[in-house]
């Protein structure tokens, strides 16, 4: 099975997207399908994990400077850095050449500035389409559609899908990767008799606007257990990461600042209390039951928060 993913990340989007379609791909990957990123090249692009993590990445064409997305599209049309019918087609033309001009047997489709006119476009590139959404928010041209925040009614997207779409609503659909669940007796057991001498930090893989440096430094007037430590999780692309990483020494409790980790749940686990943002990360620290202080730093958090 051919499965294609059109998601991106930059220092404006943040990972998350990405990220829940590695997770998924991964999962896809073990039951025989071979899993293709489509993906342009904003500053803080992730296709080079895509590709540690095993799958192909496709790169479309780096935007020429001062290229001008369409802001009279969705609410997110900046986020594409140009308008959706050129990034249809550059997609179609990528997918075209990989495949040989053979569809794929599934698209999914997880962007925020992309909607059912894209997805239209894409239909003789794909035998079927999976949009992963959580904004219910813009019309989708889809087989399948999966929103996993909580609350999520499959309701909310009646406006916006044909009656055959597949409708999958509900953070009983979050995309967690298995090492969390393998890991969740364990981490339960650690919470018997609470302490607080591990706490964990993480506001997303890219945290543009350093909300990171702001607990770092609301967190030195706390009184934190003399034997308390802080660990710091930052992504690869982080734009704060050297500002985090001297602010973490003039801490005073032990702090150290770790950097595309991929142990978070061996992490979470063994932590006693999260401060961290209201995005996927929530339905991690759910599963492992790691009691959490939430901050929204995107307004699709708040919701979920």
């Amino acid at each position: 099975m051919q499965v294609a993913f059109r998601a991106d990340a930059s220092l404006l989007i943040g990972t998350g997207h990405v990220m829940r379609c590695l997770t998924l791909a991964d999962a896809l990957r073990e039951r025989g399908a071979s899993c293709t990123f489509v993906c342009r090249p904003h500053q803080g692009h992730l296709m080079a994990l895509v590709a540690q993590r095993g799958h192909l990445a496709l790169a479309l064409p780096k935007l020429q400077e001062g290229a001008v997305p369409d802001r009279n599209e969705t609410a997110h049309s900046h986020w594409l850095g140009t308008d959706w019918a050129t990034d249809a087609q550059n997609t179609q033309q990528a997918l075209s050449t990989h495949t040989s001009g053979q569809p794929v047997d599934c698209l999914v489709v997880d962007h925020y500035a992309l909607e059912a006119r894209w997805e239209e476009a894409l239909r003789p590139q794909a035998k079927r389409i999976m949009v992963i959404d959580d904004l219910a928010d813009r019309p989708h041209a889809c087989n399948l559609l999966l929103d996993q925040t909580f609350g999520r009614q499959a309701e909310d997207y009646k406006p916006f899908v044909t009656e055959d779409c597949t409708l999958l609503c509900g953070s009983q659909y979050a995309l967690l990767r298995p090492e969390f669940s393998a890991l969740r007796e364990y981490s339960l057991k650690r919470r018997a008799k609470p302490v607080l001498k591990e706490l964990l930090i993480n506001m997303g893989g890219v945290d543009k606007d350093n909300v990171t440096a702001a607990v770092l430094r609301a967190l030195q007037h706390c009184s934190l257990p003399e034997d308390c430590k802080l660990t710091v999780v930052m992504g690869q692309t982080a734009p704060w990461l050297k500002d985090v990483q001297d602010l973490s020494k003039e801490m005073p409790r032990p702090t150290q600042v770790l950097v595309g980790v991929d142990n978070m749940a061996q992490l979470m686990a063994d932590s006693d209390l999260a401060i961290g943002a209201a995005g996927a990360t929530s339905w991690e620290r759910c599963c492992l039951g790691l009691p959490s202080i939430l901050l929204v730093v995107a307004d699709n958090q708040l919701e979920v928060a």
